[in-house]
């Protein structure tokens, strides 16, 4: 019998490992390898929100934070989302993400978890959380930070692409959050053809950071461009 989407993406992130090239100062977090917890917070939300061969549409951010997916390997999810809104606890762990907040102010307007993911995949194109050495200690990191790590993860990029898409996702459009993000993965759509329309969203991190004020506009171009899919 085939496999669920959740199967499929709990099969996917349990055989994630990232061998490739780093530039100096650029390192590579594995959530699935750092703490057993995570894998079964993670198990638990595909199999709650996902037990289905639904077909969905992508979206598409840029690579897990060490508070959000990089704790609870669920995109855009700190582990108060994941408790409060998600009902699924995680108790090695406490974390408060700005991006998780906005999204789940999205999932919220949209109708709630049950119905949001039922149509939505949201996943990465480097789905592990980078970070940059400092001073200050590790720091995220996006992929695009660097020309050297942007050229360097490509491949592993492309490959993931490709996963996730085989999940059965639709690719008649992908939904892009972050105009720098939309730059790169235009690259690569470019180069490999994965999706006919691309809509470029704004990063909820931004969003959240420097627009705080017109909040609920940018939720509701999400709305109306997610309720057209």
């Amino acid at each position: 019998m085939k496999k669920t989407i959740g199967e499929q993406v709990v099969a996917f992130n349990k055989k994630l490992h990232y061998s490739g090239d780093l530039p100096e100062g650029f390192d590579v977090l594995n959530p699935f390898f750092d703490n057993p917890e995570t894998l079964m917070v993670m198990t638990d939300f595909y199999k709650k929100f996902y037990h289905d061969h639904n077909q969905r549409k992508f979206i598409i951010g840029i690579n897990p934070s060490r508070h959000g997916a990089g704790v609870t390997g669920v995109p855009f999810t700190d582990t108060k989302r994941l408790e409060t809104v998600c009902g699924i606890e995680m108790k090695s762990a406490h974390t408060h993400e700005i991006s998780s907040v906005y999204l789940y102010d999205v999932i919220d307007n949209f109708g709630g978890p049950e119905r949001f993911y039922k149509e939505f995949y949201i996943n990465s194109p480097f789905p592990l959380a980078i970070v940059r050495n400092t001073i200050k200690g590790n720091l995220n990191a996006n992929y695009y930070d660097d020309k050297n790590l942007f050229e360097a993860v490509k491949p592993f990029m492309i490959q993931s692409l490709k996963d996730h898409i085989s999940l059965g996702l639709d690719t008649s459009e992908v939904f892009i959050l972050g105009k720098k993000n939309a730059t790169f993965i235009d690259k690569i759509n470019s180069q490999e053809h994965f999706f006919d329309k691309l809509t470029v969203l704004e990063h909820p991190r931004y969003i959240q950071q420097y627009k705080s004020k017109e909040k609920q506009l940018y939720i509701d171009k999400y709305l109306i461009a997610l309720n057209k899919a």
